[in-house]
C-alpha cells in the first residue's frame, strides 16, 4: 500500500494545494477520533463529487477548494469491502500524528495516499 505514482503526476498537484489548506482540521479530527476511541486508524475520503463513504468534513464549496473532505476510519472500509485485509491494512498505515491517510475517490482511479501533515513552526 505505496502512494500509488499514476496518482502523483495526475492529481497529486490538486491534492496537494488544497490539503495544505485543509490539514490543520484534517490533522484535529484524526486526534479527535483516536481521543474518543473510535479508531487508532482514521481514514479521510476525498473526491470532487459528493460520495458515500464517512461523513462529510469539509465541503470543496466551503473553502473554495478542489475536494470535498469526508471523516471515516477503518471499520467502515472493513465492512464495505473496501479494505479485505485489515491486518495488511495496519501494518502499511502510517503514524496519523505525521501523516495523513487520504482515500482518493476518482472515476479513473481510486486509493490511499499518505501525505505527511506540515511541519509545525
Amino acid at each position: 500500500m505505496q502512494n500509488d505514482p499514476e496518482l502523483n503526476g495526475k492529481y497529486l498537484g490538486t491534492i496537494t494545494k488544497d490539503f495544505v489548506v485543509v490539514a490543520d482540521t484534517l490533522k484535529e479530527a484524526a486526534y479527535q477520533v483516536k481521543k474518543r476511541g473510535f479508531s487508532e486508524y482514521p481514514i479521510f475520503p476525498i473526491s470532487k463529487v459528493d460520495i458515500a463513504i464517512g461523513q462529510k468534513l469539509i465541503g470543496k464549496e466551503d473553502l473554495a477548494i478542489n475536494w470535498n473532505y469526508y471523516i471515516t476510519y477503518i471499520d467502515e472500509f472493513v465492512q464495505r469491502k473496501l479494505i479485505e485485509d485489515a491486518e495488511a491494512f495496519k501494518k502499511a498505515y502510517k503514524n496519523p500524528d505525521e501523516f495523513c491517510c487520504l482515500f482518493v475517490v476518482e472515476p479513473d482511479f481510486t486509493n490511499f495516499l499518505f501525505v505527511p501533515y506540515p511541519e509545525d513552526d
